[in-house]
Order: C-alpha cells, then structure tokens, then sequence
C-alpha cells in the first residue's frame, strides 16, 4: 500500500512550521509530504518594510525551503484554488497557469490572508501593497523614482504631487512601512540639490482612533510622537474615501495631490475558504482548539486563514494572524497530523502572547517584551534581536546581520533596480482574488478528474 498523503496548503509560517517538524517527526515511509506553494521560499514578513526601505535586499528575507538537511517534501509550484473534502482533492493552479488536482488523506490548510480591502472608487486601480516580496521591491523603485521625477521635472504641481507619500493602515505593517520609507526619503534627498525637503511630506492615516493599539496607550502615544518629530503626519479617524493616480480624497474632505498611494489597512483570510462552503468566524476558517476543521475528515487549518480559539484568554477570543502564533499553530497542527496518523488523541492549541515590536528605523523603535515597555535603543535591541532569532536559517540571519551593519556604516544607495520601469506595483496586479473556483466548480473539476481515472 502506498504511504498516506499529507497535503500542507501555503509557505508561509503556519505551513512551513508544520512541514519542518513533519519532516523531523515522521518515520521513514510512514507518510508523503506534499507543499503547496508558488514559491520554494519562506517570506519573514515583518521586515518586509526594511526591504522597501533598502535596509534589507529581498534575498535576505526570502529563506530557501530546499535547504533543510531533512529535505523530503514535494512541493507543488502553483496556488490552491479549491478544496473538495468530500473527494479528498485540491485543485491547483501551476504557475504555467496548467490546472491539475492532487489527493490527500490529511489536509492541513494554511493558506494565509491577502490584503484587505473595501469598495473604495479607485482603490485596487491606484494603491499599492505591502504583503509580498514584489510589492517591495515595486514600492522601493516607485519612491525613488518619484523623486528622480519631481528633480527632473520643471512643473511645480507634478513635484508637490510625486513628493507627497500617503500610507493608509495605523498597524504594525502600516506605522513600520511609513517609518522606514520616510527614513529613506530623508536620506535620499540630500543628493538631489534640486529638491526643497520640505516639500516631501508623508501622511500615516487610519480610521482607528489609537495608532496600534495593541501595544496599550503609553507606548502607543510614544510611537506617535516618535513619527510626528520626524514631521510624518498622522491622522486618526481618517480613511480614504477615493483614490486617484494623481490625488488621494479623505473621508475628513481634504483632497492631496499624490501620486503613491500604500494600502496596508490589515488583512482577509484567502479567498480559498469559500470554496470549502464551511463556517467563518470574523472572515476565517472556524476551528476547533485542535485546528480540526468540524465535518471534514482529517483536515486542519491554522494561521491567517483560521479563527483559532484563544484558550489562553478565554471568553470566546480568537487568535490574532501574527507570526508569533502561526508559527506555534504550525507545530501543534504537526503534532496533531502525527497523532491522527498514529490513532492517538490530539491536543489543543494553547499560547499566551510573548508580546509586540515596532522597529521604526534608525534609533527609533518601540517593543513590550513579556509585558515590559520598551522604547528608543532598547526597544530596537529587543525587536531586532527577536526578528533576527526568529529566521529559519543561518544563511539568512547571516544576509540579515550583514545587511544591517552594512546599512548602518554606508548608508543607503538610493538605486531603482528596474522593476518600476513601466509596469505599476496595485493592488489589482497583485491581489488575485478571482483566481478560485465557487464549490460547484471545484465538485465538478475533481469529479471529473475521478471519472478521467
């Protein structure tokens, strides 16, 4: 008889930390393990803003899947598009765009979010996100050809408009992505003599009425006030009401003249889910303390995608889509695959929140570790520290650490590597949301595949 099945759905830290300790765990020939995933590399998200800065090169955060010395994973090159639970199938979009269906006896779904957006006029045409490895690098040659533009150019409008920078989103990939970029900016300007600074302007906003509020209202206002000294102007109560390629209308009245436009105002559990026709808390996948999803044979979900109960808060909460959870959702989801495999019990995911950082660049950062409030030096130790701890890799922290000395003693290049030539970084390039199939779709794609067999 062949081995059983394990099909893992999504690389980032959910999916990679269960197929890491499936591959250290399972027994040779006890099961095959099969990855689902467009590219063979893990993206560290959170210093994704630092790639867009400049600070990192985009290979630093992108650790390589292949290396592990315990390497016994197929991986598929291609996005789930729909899941039959009743057949047992996923049906899987190759990146040749070739469509094919793979079989699982244990499914294990961690297919991540996508930016989240609303039906704003001009939206997904004109802003850009920040949840790729592309994004980044889109946005980082966007911002400094916005200022190679404004130096060449002799109309005063087109300037004021290619150097105002809107982010809208007050959470950490927000506020992070704001510092880092206006960092950048501030830097960058000292070699076009031909630009005013006092023309570049940042704007932070978010309809929240506290700016991350998770880290509580001290560390909050300090992050606040940090940002502000370095003139970024932060509005609160505020969104955007219509986007533009050329000006930003706010939902206050105020029309800005711009020409980037960041949209970070969180995130949406794939577009996946619906195919599966199963409950939802909040948007995502409702599951049981265990990761099980109720009704399905032998399948499990877990990170962004899912609404796993907090056991450690209790009163009915769900766990926030950080990568701090993810990542120890992955292991349990691991161990519970394992059990079901074995016919053992499974246990429940339980964590209590080891707490925040905020690495707003140079010496400005805020971090509660274990509760502690952190800001200044300090504070970037520890966030920075935690981040650099966090890679799966020694190659990768040795990119990470060698890029970040190397930042600190030469500073930025301020180079466009090419990407932004022609082809614009939106939301409606990079957010695929129509590429899935509605449930009937998916019975009768892997309903016929049964009957081709």
């Amino acid at each position: 008889m062949a081995p059983p099945r394990i099909l893992v759905i999504g690389a980032g830290f959910a999916g990679v930390e269960c197929v890491r300790r499936l591959e250290r765990r399972l027994t040779p020939g006890e099961a095959e393990i099969t990855l689902v995933t467009p590219f063979s590399y893990q993206l560290y998200l959170p210093l994704l803003p630092q790639v867009a800065s400049g600070v990192l090169t985009p290979q630093s955060v992108a650790v390589s899947l292949r290396r592990s010395r315990r390497h016994r994973t197929r991986i598929v090159p291609g996005g789930a598009i729909g899941i039959d639970t009743r057949a047992k199938a996923v049906v899987i979009r190759k990146i040749t765009d070739e469509i094919v269906t793979e079989r699982y006896d244990h499914l294990v779904i961690a297919a991540g979010s996508i930016t989240r957006t609303f039906d704003i006029p001009g939206l997904v045409e004109n802003a850009r996100g920040m949840k790729t490895l592309a994004e980044a690098a889109y946005i980082r040659d966007h911002v400094i050809a916005q200022l190679d533009l404004a130096d060449a150019s002799e109309d005063e409008a087109e300037r004021a408009s290619r150097l105002q920078f809107v982010v809208v989103g007050g959470g950490y990939a927000g506020t992070e992505t704001a510092a880092c970029l206006q960092m950048l900016t501030t830097n960058a300007v000292k070699h076009y003599p031909r630009l005013d600074p006092k023309l570049i302007k940042w704007h932070l906003i978010d309809i929240a009425p506290k700016l991350m509020p998770e880290l509580g209202d001290k560390l909050g206002t300090t992050a606040l006030e940090m940002l502000r000294k370095r003139g970024i102007e932060v509005s609160l109560g505020v969104s955007v009401a219509e986007a533009g390629p050329e000006q930003v209308k706010f939902t206050d009245g105020r029309v800005l003249p711009c020409r980037t436009l960041i949209w970070t105002a969180g995130v949406a559990a794939s577009p996946l889910i619906a195919t599966l026709d199963a409950e939802t808390v909040r948007g995502r996948l409702a599951v049981t303390p265990e990761l099980t999803l109720p009704g399905a044979e032998n399948v499990f979900s877990l990170g962004d995608v899912a609404a796993v109960p907090d056991l450690a808060k209790g009163d009915g909460a769900i766990c926030p889509p950080t990568a701090q959870h993810a990542m120890r959702q992955g292991r349990v989801a691991a161990d519970n695959v394992l059990a079901a495999l074995r016919h053992q019990p499974l246990r429940p995911y339980v964590h209590k929140d080891l707490g925040l950082v905020v690495d707003l660049g140079g010496a400005d950062a805020v971090s509660k570790p274990l509760g502690i409030e952190l800001k200044g030096v300090p504070a970037q130790a520890v966030a920075r520290g935690y981040h650099w701890s966090a890679l799966r890799t020694g190659v990768a922290k040795t990119r990470v650490m060698t890029n970040w000395l190397l930042n600190a003693v030469a500073g930025d290049d301020f180079v466009r590597t090419g990407f932004q030539a022609r082809k614009p970084a939106t939301l409606k390039d990079f957010e695929y949301s129509d590429a899935y199939l509605t449930p009937e779709q998916v019975r009768e794609h892997t309903a016929s595949v049964t009957l081709g067999h």
